[in-house]
């Protein structure tokens, strides 16, 4: 069964019985604040009989077991802004809990992780593009297997570059360290400027990192 693009560009994924969809909401850093948001869910759940509401690896609620007649009304009524999960573009920004919540944080990064997914969330880019932030060295949000990470320690922030898991795992090449919460976000930009600007189609960062070289990507992005 041929995919349309508009149902993709709805965010919502075709499923195992190449009938039903799952729609993916866009929740920022999984975090939810107005519980009303999760009663619009459990009433969309059940007056279009969605078969399960599945917590996603990116933080996000997922409707499993939608008709493709109803999507567009799910939409409506849920009002929410629709989540990226599939295709070449920046994904959903994986937030760990960091001093909002947690207690072993080290920096802030629940904020920052929320304006970095505000800025790039659904970007186009040469192929899908993963971020996570972390408060710690404990890595929650696993930076080590993202395209980029930012992660919290006692001096600032460590900036990883070209991870990924899947069939052919890379762990992350360190960037830079230690540097302060107003630099991250000038950075940030530019790492993805960059990816964006050197990477050839469906290429992964990781892959371009290896292409390329790292020596000459951190001189580039830090020279």
């Amino acid at each position: 069964m041929e995919i349309k693009k508009d149902i993709l560009e709805q965010g919502a994924i075709l499923q195992r019985d190449k009938k039903t969809y799952a729609v993916a909401p866009h929740i920022p850093g999984g975090i939810i604040t107005d519980s009303n948001i999760l009663r619009k869910m459990a009433d969309v759940f059940d007056k279009y009989n969605a078969a399960a509401i599945k917590v996603t690896s990116s933080q996000r609620l997922a409707l499993i077991g939608i008709q493709e007649d109803d999507l567009d009304a799910v939409w409506n009524e849920l009002g929410m802004e629709k989540g990226c999960p599939i295709g070449s573009c920046v994904r959903s920004v994986r937030i760990c809990p960091a001093q909002t919540f947690c207690k072993r944080a080290q920096q802030d990064t629940v904020s920052l992780g929320l304006e970095i997914d505000k800025m790039y969330h659904g970007m186009e880019l040469p192929a899908k593009f993963k971020i996570a932030v972390s408060g710690c060295p404990n890595s929650c949000s696993e930076n080590a297997v993202r395209d980029l990470g930012v992660m919290g320690n006692n001096k600032g922030y460590t900036i990883v570059i070209g991870g990924s898991a899947g069939v052919l795992p890379r762990i992350a090449d360190k960037l830079t360290e230690n540097i302060t919460r107003e630099e991250v976000v000038p950075l940030v930009e530019k790492v993805i400027k960059y990816y964006k600007e050197n990477a050839r189609k469906y290429e992964r960062f990781g892959r371009m990192i290896e292409r390329i070289g790292i020596e000459k990507v951190k001189d580039d992005l830090l020279g």
